[in-house]
């Protein structure tokens, strides 16, 4: 361990690696700058009010730089123009005098053209070496509104991108069939575990008596934004058909509308229609970290059933809290999920299927074990999902791009690109 932090420390040369951020995703934030100080190296991390916090205020590897500020949504229209304008002023001029070589970015700002572009332009002629974690290839075409502007975006933002990371293998054929970037640029990481999430001693019975929930009720969790690649309404229809001969199934649904509403108040007039309010618990609205854990403890399965997906941060999020999941059959989700194991899997945008799959989850033993079952699941995303995989992986490229002279079997000993295909071998669930 010594070594590798002796080793990284060179990579990191004092401040010369600066994580942007966005101002948001405080678990991914705070997990890799986390993983990256615990080796010894020393970073400016440009983020918010939202991820001024005293894991990143204490640290002393950490220069942390507020350049966003508030973020607050209930703000007037002219306050959220002046702080945007604010916002992109102080981080042009944090570039031109920035120490940092490398920018890693794991978020767009605001305006994602401009910061596709000009920005990444700006930042090149600065002779900033840039590093992306990709966490969607083209969430235009996840939600259904791809433009050949946007494409056009993207394409220069990877092109200008001297290095990716994305989480999957699919990601990486995406990106290079879709967008032409050559596989060199591209490195596979896991999607780090969330580990920012209070998990305190309440217990599943003291969860589910704050939600009202019987014990013989089958809680189902949906949580996350609300959004139509989201397949919420799948879920719903899936629900009232279970009801119509077993009442005890209960739907909780936890999260809040992403974009136009009317998404949502569809789906909520199908609740009212089908006289289903008293088997849903509704909290439509954010949910601060520290009230997470009652939703995840509470229920008895989470359910993903996304209509197209490159990955899922909640998936990872419910891991951490040992709980199973039942996804749909898109994206990369197949590969993160056990069958049987740490969940099932169904056919998307089948309600039907989602309806028997859910029977079928209830009559497992995946359920009837479940709390012995919670401890081997968390037990498996530590491993598979781990930031010392991630951090190894990113300090090779780092070293790479910064030209840090690291001898072959220090590379092989701690990561760097070449050790990528072991990710796959990871966090094996027996």
């Amino acid at each position: 361990m010594e070594g590798r932090g002796e080793m990284l420390c060179e990579i990191a040369g004092g401040n010369d690696i600066a994580l942007l951020t966005g101002g948001g995703d405080k678990p991914y934030a705070l997990g890799l700058a986390g993983a990256l100080t615990s080796l010894s190296i020393s970073l400016d991390f440009v983020g918010s009010d939202d991820l001024s916090v005293p894991e990143l205020l204490t640290n002393e590897k950490i220069n942390f730089l507020n350049l966003r500020g508030d973020q607050r949504p209930e703000a007037t229209a002219w306050a959220k123009v002046t702080r945007v304008v604010k916002y992109y002023g102080r981080l042009i001029y944090y570039a031109a005098t920035a120490r940092p070589r490398l920018f890693h970015i794991l978020w767009d700002n605001k305006f994602e053209f401009f910061d596709r572009t000009l920005l990444m332009v700006y930042y090149k002629l600065l002779g900033k070496k840039l590093v992306r974690t990709v966490h969607n290839v083209n969430a235009g075409r996840r939600d259904a509104n791809d433009t050949w502007l946007n494409r056009l975006s993207l394409t220069t933002q990877y092109r200008l991108s001297d290095h990716m990371f994305v989480h999957t293998e699919k990601m990486k054929r995406e990106m290079i069939a879709d967008f032409g970037v050559p596989a060199e640029k591209i490195s596979i990481i896991p999607f780090g575990i969330n580990n920012t999430v209070p998990n305190t001693s309440v217990s599943t019975a003291e969860a589910r008596r704050r939600l009202g929930l019987q014990s013989k009720d089958k809680a189902m969790l949906f949580f996350g934004n609300i959004a139509p690649y989201k397949g919420l309404d799948y879920l719903v229809t899936a629900t009232t058909q279970l009801l119509e001969t077993d009442r005890t199934y209960c739907l909780i649904i936890v999260g809040r509308p992403k974009g136009d509403s009317s998404h949502w108040n569809r789906i909520k007039q199908a609740i009212e229609d089908v006289k289903l309010r008293d088997r849903i618990i509704q909290r439509i609205e954010y949910i601060p970290d520290e009230e997470t854990e009652i939703y995840f403890k509470a229920a008895d399965v989470l359910v993903l059933p996304y209509t197209h997906v490159f990955q899922s941060g909640v998936l990872f999020l419910g891991y951490s809290f040992g709980l199973p999941a039942i996804a749909a059959d898109v994206g990369s989700l197949r590969e993160e999920i056990i069958e049987r194991k740490t969940g099932l899997m169904f056919k998307p945008r089948d309600a039907g299927s989602l309806a028997r799959t859910i029977e079928e989850y209830f009559a497992s033993n995946l359920f009837r074990q479940l709390e012995q079952r919670r401890q081997q699941i968390r037990e498996y995303a530590n491993r598979r999902y781990s930031w010392t995989t991630v951090v190894n992986i990113t300090g090779g490229v780092y070293s790479k791009l910064l030209h840090v002279n690291v001898p072959s079997d220090i590379q092989q000993a701690h990561g760097c690109p070449t050790v990528t295909n072991e990710i796959a071998n990871r966090g094996c669930l027996h």
